[in-house]
C-alpha cells in the first residue's frame, strides 16, 4: 500500500525557518509565513523535513489513493522558494496572470523573492486554493476557519 512521505510533524516551523542559511530568502520566509497564517487563520505546520502548510485536507480519488495535505503552503528552497496551491481550479491560472515574476509548475508556483509578486493577489490565491479545496473535499477539510474566506461562504 502507498505511504505517502509529506505528513504533517510535530517539528518547529521557527525553528525550520531559522535553519534557512540566505538571510534575504529567510525574511522572505517569515513574511510568506504571516501572509499565509493572516489569509488563512490556520497555524503553520511542517509537513516532512521542508513544507511549511497551512490547514489540511484528506483526499481519496477514483484509483483508491488517499492521503492527507495541506490546503496552501510554502517551502524556502535553497534556489527558488514553492509556493504550493491547489492544482485543477481554473481561478488559479487567471490570477497567476497577475501574481508577477514567476515560474508555474504543476502542483507549485516558484518564486525567487517576495519583492518580485504581488502580494494582494498571493493572498487572493491563498483563499481561491482553500475555497477550492473545501468545495473539493467537503468532510476532508480539518483545521481552524479560513481567514478571507467570509464573503466566499455567504
Amino acid at each position: 500500500m502507498y505511504e505517502p512521505k509529506t505528513k504533517e510533524t510535530d517539528s518547529s516551523v521557527t525553528e525550520f525557518i531559522e535553519m534557512v542559511e540566505n538571510p534575504k530568502k529567510r525574511e522572505d520566509a517569515y513574511t510568506l509565513l504571516d501572509i499565509f497564517t493572516d489569509t488563512t487563520g490556520y497555524q503553520a505546520k511542517l509537513w516532512g523535513s521542508s513544507i511549511i502548510g497551512f490547514g489540511s485536507y484528506h483526499y481519496k480519488y477514483a484509483s483508491g489513493h488517499e492521503g492527507d495535505a495541506p490546503l496552501v503552503g510554502f517551502s524556502p528552497r535553497k534556489g527558488k522558494t514553492s509556493l504550493y496551491f491547489a492544482v485543477g481550479d481554473d481561478k488559479r491560472e487567471a490570477l497567476l496572470q497577475e501574481f508577477g515574476k514567476h515560474t508555474p509548475g504543476k502542483a507549485c508556483v516558484y518564486i525567487n523573492k517576495v519583492a518580485d509578486i504581488r502580494v494582494e493577489v498571493l493572498k487572493e490565491l491563498i483563499v481561491q486554493s482553500v475555497n477550492f479545496l473545501k468545495e473539493m473535499y467537503p468532510e476532508g477539510v480539518a483545521g481552524g476557519t479560513a481567514a478571507g474566506n467570509d464573503e466566499a461562504d455567504k
